[in-house]
């Protein structure tokens, strides 16, 4: 029997894969199948970059293993129910529930910048993941809008924890590695060239939400540049670009998007200022974008 990295391999003698839904720095996800309860799920095959040393290699397996398993046990309407998680030849396996494959990302592609009120609620359920997220001592640490995919009903769901970390805890990336999409980073983890690895805080995962908030609301993220290294001093260095159309969501952008971590907006008062825009009026629904192809983002 074949098991798993390929279409038709199975996984704990369990769950067959069917199709990969997309690929990333830190994995596969994978639309599988369970056997047992003959039910659709999404199976995330973490993969681990670089060659290292066994030692290394085994770390960061038990890490990524504890890290999972933190996660299973949050229950919120706003965070990907996790089913599973297998250990088995050296890979970590996180067995998920499955959402309809569309994206905030997606919904981007097709309506360039979205109206602030739509933005604060979904900012709002995102925001509201992210508290039990951190609540259970987890980080996230790479959210933007390819991970922020809406059940049929329209609510937002905080995906891909795939490189998230526990807040405290040592890291097991390498020295001068970033981990995380360098245009959501935030600029105390985005100097590793310079200062040596920076610890994660939910500071940090704020800062991501600040810049997605500006992306769907201007229609492109605030820190750019020609290469990931450019990116990230602009994260650093570069002022916030003028926002046009954010309205009210402005003052909140902005105090998310602080550089320095123990100035910016704080989850709380996040949630205050994003529940006031999100209730100022009834929110129109906005169509749901098709779906990304395999591989996108």
């Amino acid at each position: 029997m074949r098991t798993g990295g390929t279409p038709g391999g199975v996984v704990d003698g369990r769950y067959t894969l069917l199709r990969p839904l997309g690929r990333g720095g830190m994995g596969v996800v994978w639309e599988a199948l369970d056997t047992r309860l003959n039910r659709q799920v999404a199976v995330k095959e973490l993969l681990f970059r670089g060659a290292v040393d066994p030692d290394t290699q085994a770390q960061w397996v038990r890490r990524a293993r504890r890290e999972a398993e933190a996660i299973a046990r949050i229950d919120h309407e706003h965070v990907v129910a996790v089913h599973d998680v297998i250990e088995a030849e050296g890979q970590v396996w996180i067995v998920m529930e499955q959402v309809d494959p569309h994206s905030l990302a997606d919904l981007l592609r097709e309506h360039d910048r979205l109206p602030p009120l739509n933005v604060a609620r979904i900012g709002l359920e995102v925001l509201r993941g992210l508290r039990a997220v951190h609540a259970a001592a987890v980080l996230h640490r790479d959210v933007k809008p390819h991970n922020i995919l809406f059940r049929r009903d329209g609510r937002a769901v905080l995906m891909d924890f795939g490189i998230a970390t526990f807040e405290g805890a040592a890291q097991v990336t390498r020295r001068h590695e970033t981990v995380g999409t360098p245009q959501y980073l935030a600029p105390e983890l985005a100097s590793p060239w310079t200062d040596g690895p920076r610890e994660a805080a939910p500071a940090a995962d704020l800062w991501s939400l600040g810049v997605t908030l500006f992306e769907a609301v201007e229609g492109r993220a605030p820190f750019r540049g020609p290469t990931p290294v450019e990116v990230l001093h602009a994260v650093r260095h570069a002022d916030l670009p003028p926002m046009r159309h954010a309205g009210p969501l402005r003052p909140l952008i902005e105090g998310l998007l602080v550089k320095d971590p123990e100035s910016r907006t704080g989850a709380a008062r996040a949630e205050q200022l994003l529940q006031q825009v999100a209730q100022e009026t009834p929110l129109q629904p906005l169509p749901l974008p098709r779906p990304a192809r395999a591989g996108d983002g």
